[in-house]
């Protein structure tokens, strides 16, 4: 296992960059757009074009794993390790101009994050983290930050496609936002936990939000001290369908479990 982790954080750390360097090479002159479904998620030549930087090696260097990508879908390969990739998080924001995306890939040994890579290419960052090795930010150790004043926390909101606008999404969204300095949304998920592992923000609230950049994330803020645990508060280890999470420094789960269960009343018992 050493041995696969060495080799795939090599050359996913690499290629990551390459297809990062050309999406921000091509930022602001998009040729091509398309909607991808009705909930206004769109796809970009860029997408297509980082997708095929990052599979093109990874499938030869790995021609035996499983890989998933966002927009090729799954190689169909049955294997203990899998690459989940993300060429472009943050496309409507790409599509738009805002400079907030990156790349991600993971890998997962027996259903477990073990390597995570995001590349935010506008301001040259190359997060990296791996399994009992802690995670970094272009060499540099990050550790999630302990604040003493929760009126002060910055707290970041995940959703996936599906929820829109769900009624207790909605109700939880609204508390969040009344009870903490600023609650964000970027568009860019995986810049998110970065933000968090990096200490630049103080939670995360995920809600039912699954995909290709999710376990990149949840490893990066492990790894940087933070705890990842359901809406009940019981640790999360493998993977999961439906998520529902909350991500913090340790000191700081309590709060946010009291926090989700007031936003959510009743509705938070099924959700694990």
């Amino acid at each position: 296992m050493e041995k696969t982790l060495t080799a795939a954080k090599s050359l996913a750390t690499k290629v990551i960059v390459e297809a990062g360097n050309m999406a921000k090479d091509r930022f602001d002159k998009l040729i091509s757009l398309e909607e991808k479904d009705d909930h206004g998620d769109v796809i970009t030549e860029v997408d297509y074009l980082a997708e095929e930087i990052i599979l093109k090696e990874i499938t030869r260097a790995f021609p035996e794993h499983q890989v998933h990508s966002e927009e090729a879908g799954d190689n169909g390969k049955k294997s203990d390790w899998l690459w989940q990739i993300d060429p472009l998080d943050g496309t409507n924001n790409y599509a738009i101009g805002f400079p907030v995306f990156s790349s991600s890939i993971t890998l997962m040994y027996k259903h477990e994050p073990v390597l995570g890579v995001i590349h935010e290419p506008i301001v040259n960052r190359l997060f990296v983290s791996s399994l009992h090795g802690g995670t970094y930010c272009n060499d540099q150790v990050l550790n999630v930050k302990k604040r003493d004043n929760p009126k002060k926390f910055n707290v970041a909101w995940i959703q996936g496609h599906r929820v829109q606008h769900e009624e207790t999404a909605v109700n939880l969204r609204q508390y969040i936002d009344l009870n903490c300095k600023r609650m964000m949304r970027t568009w860019a998920p995986t810049l998110q936990w970065c933000m968090l592992a990096k200490g630049d923000i103080d939670g995360i609230i995920l809600y039912n939000s699954e995909g290709d950049d999710l376990y990149s994330g949840i490893l990066m803020v492990k790894e940087a001290g933070g705890v990842v645990v359901d809406f009940q508060g019981n640790d999360f280890t493998g993977m999961s369908d439906e998520p529902y999470f909350i991500a913090c420094h340790p000191d700081h789960k309590d709060y946010f479990l009291d926090m989700v269960r007031t936003g959510m009343g009743s509705g938070v018992s099924h959700m694990r």
